[in-house]
């Protein structure tokens, strides 16, 4: 048996250490070089009054091998069984198929218990580790699983963490605290991910950001229940780990029987989290089925016409967007059975023929006259109990006490249709199929607008069958309609992980298109998606979440980092408004090429009222950013721009992107190379990294883009 696995890409290293039929992470982190170091450089010694050897944690960290932390297998038969000792029965490492990256496969067991865990960890070529469990139940009687997590540990130096929080259109906003001992969890608990879940877990160095410091980050791809936890034990040993969370009685073996645990995700970064975001999207780009066509304008109707689904309005809505430039228009909530008002109807998924009494295909026809695609919103996993199938099928409604139990409480007076009753499965598939192959629809926007902490089916809890059924349903769609993409959205951004987006084409970052709200969510979604995979809209100018009114420059300019859409009645434009939203339209389709495949970079400014960030081509020949205004300074001039992430012996000219919002400046001041008759700078990357270029004084919350290029 070897001693040892050495794993190494992208100036990230992992090494294996396999004495004593352990497996424990002896290093994860940065690059070590070419010769796997023998692992007993990092054994440490016994401290007094503890165990008599040492105990360094393992890959899976067990009471049996001397963890008194949270184990990262958890279970037991009847109350026997409780605590497994794993040991390495096999370890190999290979090249991982395809993907130019290296794969180590590990198989340990416990006889005693009659366990089994087969451990895969891949690590990708720009530098993402992998890690994917399956448990196997080897005995003759059932194996109630409490807990299958992916645990790794983080060095001494690692003493600050971030996490991300929020809640529906207030998503993804990070907060930090310090690493002390002791157990830091955050418990996801909704039948979904949630708007208060966070995307990563990570540990760093002191005052981490995005361009500095070492940070260690993890992220499940799960789409149910999850915990996230930074457990620091008394000798110092500190670990991250993430895990799907189960309910009681869940997730019982039968013999023979395996439970494959999430794919957990890995990055590490010795440039802070642009780093570990360089990692995450290029495994997500490369992957297979990533939208490699140029990402569509889009125009959804949500805020244009609520349920005012009439067709003479929708057809002018749609000459509107088309004279725009829009390439995609996406009919909203309100077109099937009975659907008036968002009380009813979920559940009937057929045209509405009062509503629609020559169907949906005149106004397909007309969309696809103009030349757009035609999409389509569904809500397929929820049912209102004011519905023609919740009358005839009311045992069909998740509930925690059974078929003819209770209901939960109601959420937008809708309940989770139960998807792990294989009738209700089918019904939805044959309506969505029928759906799908009867009208000329290119693209679903799949909402899922409700939490449910107590989902059940047949009275056992069901989130772990809950999650797995809507996951069947998506690849049986997708199989049955290739050419279909789909977004993922949960009332804004309540299911976004890597999980659903093995499935789907785009994520709904948040229900609100507040530009000021949007900088930060649509800034802390992208740590883990790229761009293009993040819808975002220019929404009307006083937003109908927040009343807050915003300059069409402003909501223009943030949406354009990410998918760019408009969700706005764009039938009352100004001409001045329509002049420029149709420009910010055709500088979106001139470079979204480049947003779209470059190396995303953050820049750390000196104080919170401002933000700055961008994309870079990755042969640094060319890069977009935005500097945007966030709240009032307490300085009387924005501090330069310094820009990252450059050629630094290159020579760049220096643009503006998109003309300067004349009311967006304030007091007139403007630095001399915008006012000289060129209107541009050249100067090498190595001055605007460190020096960088003056700014105008802009308003609170308005925005402005840079184009770099080079030159000879």
């Amino acid at each position: 048996m070897i001693d040892r696995l050495y794993l190494r890409a992208a100036g990230t290293s992992l090494l294996l250490d396999l004495r004593d039929g352990d497996v424990r992470v002896a290093h994860w982190g940065a690059d070590l070089g070419d010769q796997a170091p023998d692992p007993a450089l990092v054994s440490g010694s016994a401290p007094h009054s503890a165990f008599d050897d040492p105990a360094p944690v393992s890959l899976i960290p067990q009471p049996a091998r001397a963890w008194r932390g949270t184990p990262g297998l958890a279970g037991d038969r009847a109350g026997r069984a409780f605590s497994p000792r794993l040991v390495v029965q096999d370890a190999s490492l290979e090249p991982a198929d395809g993907t130019g990256g290296q794969r180590a496969a590990l198989v340990l067991r416990d006889e005693a218990s009659a366990l089994q865990v087969d451990v895969a960890l891949t690590l990708a070529p720009g530098g993402l580790l992998l890690v994917d469990q399956t448990l196997t139940n080897l005995g003759a009687d059932d194996y109630a699983v409490a807990a299958l997590d992916v645990s790794l540990p983080v060095p001494a130096q690692a003493t600050e963490s971030l996490d991300l929080t929020g809640r529906w259109a207030r998503e993804k906003h990070p907060q930090r605290h310090r690493i002390d001992q002791g157990t830091w969890t955050r418990s996801a608990r909704h039948g979904r991910t949630g708007h208060d879940s966070t995307l990563v877990i990570a540990a760093g160095t002191p005052g981490f950001g995005w361009r500095s410091g070492e940070v260690w980050a993890l992220h499940l791809g799960w789409s149910g229940d999850h915990t996230s936890r930074i457990e620091r034990a008394g000798d110092g040993q500190t670990l991250l780990a993430v895990g799907e969370l189960l309910k009681s009685g869940e997730l019982v073996l039968g013999a023979g029987e395996s439970y494959t645990a999430p794919t957990a995700f890995a990055a590490y970064s010795s440039h802070g989290l642009d780093g570990v975001s360089a990692g995450f999207h290029d495994w997500v780009r490369g992957r297979e089925g990533h939208p490699s066509t140029p990402r569509p304008v889009v125009l959804n109707t949500w805020e244009a016409v609520y349920f005012n689904h009439d067709l003479h309005v929708l057809k002018s809505l749609a000459d509107a967007a088309s004279d725009l430039g829009v390439e995609r228009f996406v009919l909203d909530d309100g077109w099937f059975l009975g659907r008036r008002d968002d009380t009813r109807g979920l559940g009937d998924w057929f045209v509405d023929p009062d509503m629609w009494p020559l169907g949906l295909t005149p106004l397909i026809d007309h969309v696809r006259d103009k030349g757009m695609q035609f999409g389509l919103w569904v809500e397929p996993e929820m049912i209102n109990q004011d519905s023609e199938l919740a009358r005839e099928h009311p045992d069909w409604i998740a509930r925690p006490a059974g078929a003819h139990g209770r209901t939960s409480p109601t959420w937008r007076r809708q309940q989770v249709l139960d998807l792990v009753n294989p009738d209700a499965w089918d019904h939805i598939f044959e309506r969505l199929d029928a759906l799908l192959t009867e009208n000329a629809i290119d693209y679903l926007k799949w909402d899922q607008n409700r939490d449910q902490v107590e989902l059940g089916h047949d009275g056992v809890a069901s989130t772990h069958a809950q999650t797995l059924a809507a996951y069947r349903l998506f690849d049986a769609l997708r199989a049955a309609h290739p050419n279909v993409e789909i977004e993922s959205c949960s009332s804004g951004g309540a299911r976004v992980d890597l999980g659903i987006l093995q499935r789907t084409d785009r994520v709904w970052a948040s229900d609100t298109n507040d530009a000021l709200e949007r900088q930060t969510i649509q800034r802390w979604t992208q740590l883990v998606l790229p761009p293009e995979l993040v819808g975002a809209h220019v929404g009307p100018s006083t937003a109908h979440t927040t009343g807050r009114t915003h300059a069409l420059s402003f909501r223009a300019i943030t949406a354009l980092f990410g998918h760019f859409g408009i969700e706005w009645d764009v039938r009352g434009l100004t001409d001045a408004e329509r002049t420029e939203l149709r420009a910010v339209i055709d500088f979106y389709k001139a470079n979204r090429s480049l947003i779209h495949t470059g190396r995303s970079v953050r820049i750390d400014r000196p104080d919170e009222s401002d933000a700055a960030y961008g994309v870079v081509s990755h042969d640094r020949s060319r890069a977009l950013f935005v500097y945007a205004t966030l709240a009032t300074s307490p300085n009387e001039l924005s501090s330069r721009l310094r820009i990252a992430g450059l050629d630094p012996d290159a020579r760049y000219r220096v643009t503006l992107g998109l003309p300067l919002d004349e009311h967006a400046i304030a007091h007139r001041s403007l630095p001399h190379w915008l006012t000289s008759d060129e209107g541009e700078v050249v100067v090498t990357g190595r001055v605007l990294a460190e020096i960088g270029v003056p700014l105008p004084g802009l308003y609170p919350e308005h925005a402005l883009v840079l184009a770099l290029s080079q030159v000879e």
